[in-house]
């Protein structure tokens, strides 16, 4: 594993400290996953930035669309 400096805003180390606390979590293991989700949010939106133009020449314009199309 490695490590990452960050700089916070007082404000915002202090909404992570009382998250941590009430979590009974390390900072680390919290900024980590918040992390994670964070990638895994801009992937998904890297691919359907890229499929969105075969999905509306196929009709599928709205989640709606979508979950008909697969039901």
């Amino acid at each position: 594993m490695t490590t990452l400096t960050i700089r916070l805003p007082e404000e915002l180390k202090s909404e992570l400290d009382n998250i941590c606390r009430d979590r009974k979590k390390a900072v680390s293991d919290i900024v980590r996953e918040s992390l994670h989700r964070y990638l895994a949010i801009e992937k998904f939106r890297a691919v359907r930035k890229k499929i969105l133009p075969f999905a509306e020449a196929q009709g599928l314009l709205t989640d709606e669309d979508v979950f008909r199309a697969l039901s």
